[in-house]
């Protein structure tokens, strides 16, 4: 058998870094003596499950938000498996209840017409909305005005938490600074102290971003262990982005240069199709080739249709040429997730570069994988 080459690799593909991973995973688990929370993976962001056996090690289970995810969690991951949606049926609470330790419901509402049909689930939360969050898009903002995403105080206290256990208080998107999180989760240690001390385990959420370099892992953890001391129940994190940030990147090959007042290198990918994020929240890719001080700028256009597909605008220091490769960093989270057959691209590959210098497939996408998509033979009479 043939040893795979990064070089010779097709693209469009992922390239997932084994060694980065393994750093974020290492803070987390830091995060985890220090603090003695839980920690979850969030499927909404990750659910790579090739790469599950390393991650394991360093995480309590997984935390969902669809019957999909809940049972990829307990079938790939172990661990415990939280099953939240922002809106379960009848037959999807039927579902998660085979295999969920803890089903997280939305709204009073939700969990009046579904708890009473729970069987073997017996650990029952709620999502709270604490009225403030962190988010640079209101996109993102859980808090934000007209909000569907979890119950205010006022509902809580008329209703009396009878039959609920637990929480989830989610309120942060990308943050990066402490002294935010720090003001935040005080305001709601203050405020939702009668709420909390009716109740033995609280989810924080995800979006912190506590793996960066930058970031002061251990004070992050001192306030989480404060919380913790404070109101007496078990605190649990749900990073996704946090674990996988600087992982990946998405290589992609220069197709075509176009010049309309300025040049666009046309790649094979589109972010529409494989990078969604970066079009609708409008936050443009990073590319590892490129150089600020470079003379040469380039729009990052897509091989798509849609005229305003485009990754990024970037300078270089020498011109971009037809089958120059480009590495669009920082791909690991919102992307794999979020893949699609828009205008029938080639779907990328995903790669791990493994810690001993190994190249694995991790998966591969064909022409039958599109066609499959929207009509199945074996369904048509």
């Amino acid at each position: 058998m043939s040893v795979m080459r990064i070089a010779e690799l097709p693209t469009p593909h992922f390239l997932v870094s084994e060694a980065r991973l393994l750093t974020n995973l290492q803070r987390v688990d830091r995060l985890r003596k220090l603090s003695g929370a839980k920690v979850v993976l969030a499927l909404k962001c990750f659910s790579t499950w090739a790469l599950f056996d390393v991650m394991r090690p360093y995480l309590d289970g997984t935390t969902s938000s669809s019957v999909y995810e809940a049972r990829l969690g307990f079938e790939t991951f172990g661990g415990e498996t939280h099953a939240y949606s922002v809106g379960f049926s009848a037959e999807d609470v039927s579902e998660v209840d085979r295999f969920a330790d803890k089903i997280i419901f939305n709204s009073l509402s939700q969990f009046a017409a579904h708890a009473k049909q729970l069987r073997n689930c017996r650990a029952i939360g709620m999502r709270i909305n604490p009225g403030l969050s962190y988010a640079h898009n209101t996109l993102a903002d859980p808090a934000r005005q007209y909000s569907r995403l979890g119950v205010r105080k006022p509902e809580l206290v008329t209703h009396g938490l009878s039959g609920i256990e637990g929480a989830m208080i989610h309120f942060n998107c990308e943050n990066k600074d402490h002294d935010a999180f720090a003001t935040m989760l005080e305001r709601i240690s203050n405020e939702f102290a009668d709420v909390l001390a009716r109740l033995s385990w609280v989810s924080l959420g995800g979006g912190v971003l506590f793996t960066e370099n930058a970031y002061p892992l251990d004070q992050f953890a001192a306030l989480i262990k404060q919380f913790t001391d404070r109101h007496g129940v078990q605190v649990y994190l749900e990073p996704g982005e946090a674990v996988v940030t600087q992982t990946t990147d998405l290589v992609v090959t220069v197709l075509d240069i176009v010049d309309n007042e300025m040049k666009t290198a046309i790649v094979d990918s589109a972010s529409e199709a494989h990078r969604l994020d970066t079009l609708i929240f409008q936050e443009p890719a990073s590319v590892r080739e490129a150089d600020p001080s470079g003379e040469h700028v380039y729009i990052i256009g897509a091989s798509s249709c849609l005229a305003g597909d485009a990754f990024c605008t970037a300078k270089f220091r020498r011109p971009l040429a037809v089958g120059d490769r480009l590495h669009i960093m920082d791909s690991g989270g919102y992307t794999m997730v979020k893949l699609n057959w828009f205008n029938g691209l080639r779907m990328p590959s995903i790669y791990c570069v493994r810690t001993d210098g190994q190249i694995s497939l991790l998966n591969q996408f064909g022409y039958f994988d599109f066609k499959r998509m929207l009509s199945n033979p074996t369904t048509m009479g």
